[in-house]
Order: C-alpha cells, then structure tokens, then sequence
C-alpha cells in the first residue's frame, strides 16, 4: 500500500527507499515525489518534515539459468561514505618592536595570519558505526578517506591515531545535513568549516552574520553578512554537499 512519509532527522532518499525495499533512484525519479526533487535538489540532504510518496512495491523477474550460482547485488546498497580532514596552516608574523619614537609603549603584539586550510594527510582512522568497526586506513594526500556504510546507518564515531598521544574522535551523524538554502544548513556547513554558527535559529542573528562576513572574506566573496547565492554555492562546493 502506497504512503506520503514524513521525514526525520537523519533520513535521506537512499534511507527510506532501504528500509521499504526499494532502489533510491526509484523513489527519487517517482513522479509523486517530483515536486521535492526539484526542491531539494540532492537526494541526500532533505529537511525534516519533507514529504516523500512510496508507492507500491512491485515484483521483478531475472531470468538466470537453473544449474549456476548468481549473484545479485542490490543497487545504492552499500552506501558510500567520504570525508574530507583538513587543518588550518597558521603563520606568526613577528615584529621586534616599533622603529621611530623609541618608546616601548608602541610595541604590537605579533598577530598570527591565517593561511588557507590544507589536507590533514596520512593519517590513520578507525570507524565505528553503530559501535561496530566496519573500517580503517589512512587518510590520502588529499586528507580524504572512504568507506561503505548501510544506507541504514546512524551514527558513527571516526578516531584519528589511535592508540597515540595524538588519538582524537569524532562524533557524526549521517544524513542529519539539511539545505544550504535553509539556515540551519548554512549554519552546519559553516560549523564544519571551523566558523562559529549557531545552528539551532530560525533568523540571523548578530553571530550568524559575523560567522557568514568571515567566510565571504576569508573566500574573496563580496561580505554582506547575509546567505546570498555565491555565499551558499560556494559553501557547497567547499563542503560537499
């Protein structure tokens, strides 16, 4: 029996479709659900309380000869999970003091200049999904790492060097990134990108606006402090999504 589902926190297209028994790109391209194609544009990031239509499941017939071993192998499943480490690269630029007067009261304390953010490469990672290890490498030179994940997968934990002074962990939660062109979006992705935003409002706050003049600045857009379509297109394409 076909239903209109109400999504949550934490579902995405390739999620539901799991869980019913379907192919992601089948309920993606349903035209019951054109209207949030169109909308939401990735079937990967969708905003709780969306509606996505499911219809009927249907039966499919593979002919396959009766005397061999097949493999059949679901599409969408398992899902792909990549992410990006970066770091920021910092450059102290120190002054020995002022020249002219001679009075000590005019010394300036040296002020670090922020670089652009580099790959955190080679670097070794554990994950846990669902506090099961399901993989382990290190990072490549372009500080990304991926691994297959359940469409069904909730929540993680990625531990970088562990077992070494240097161990930390990260806390994620897969499918829980809204629109760009929605605040909180905008404010996740920001969060991510190491710019403070409080991602819990509905208006921009003094404290958004600064967080989103910061990025503009710091990415040579024009700084209005407000979510503009350059500031949101290249929040997407710095994030990923």
């Amino acid at each position: 029996m076909s239903v209109d589902h109400t999504v949550q926190a934490g579902e995405s297209i390739d999620s539901i479709a799991f869980s019913n028994g379907f192919f992601g790109e089948t309920l993606w391209n349903h035209a019951s659900n054109s209207n949030l194609k169109s909308t939401r544009k990735d079937p990967d990031i969708l905003l709780p309380g969306d509606i996505v239509h499911i219809p009927d499941l249907r039966e499919r017939e593979e002919s396959a000869a009766s005397d061999k071993k097949h493999t059949y192998r679901r599409k969408g499943v398992p899902a792909k999970f990549v992410l990006v480490l970066r770091k920021p690269s910092t450059k102290s630029d120190e002054k020995a003091g002022q020249t002219g007067t001679g009075n000590p009261w005019d010394y300036e304390e040296p002020i670090a200049e922020i670089e652009p953010d580099e790959p955190d490469a080679d670097v070794p990672w554990h994950l846990y999904v669902d506090s099961v290890l399901v993989a382990e490498g290190t990072t490549d030179g372009e500080g990304k790492l991926e691994a297959k994940l359940s469409p069904g997968a909730r929540v993680g934990i990625l531990i970088l060097h562990r077992g070494t002074p240097k161990e930390r962990s990260i806390q994620l939660q897969f499918r829980h990134m809204d629109p760009v062109t929605e605040l909180t979006g905008l404010c996740k992705r920001l969060v991510n990108l190491g710019y403070p935003c409080a991602t819990d409002q509905t208006e921009i706050t003094p404290g958004i606006a600064a967080a989103i003049s910061q990025f503009q600045q710091a990415n040579e857009l024009e700084v209005t402090g407000k979510p503009d379509d350059a500031t949101r297109d290249k929040l997407v394409s710095l994030h990923g999504g």
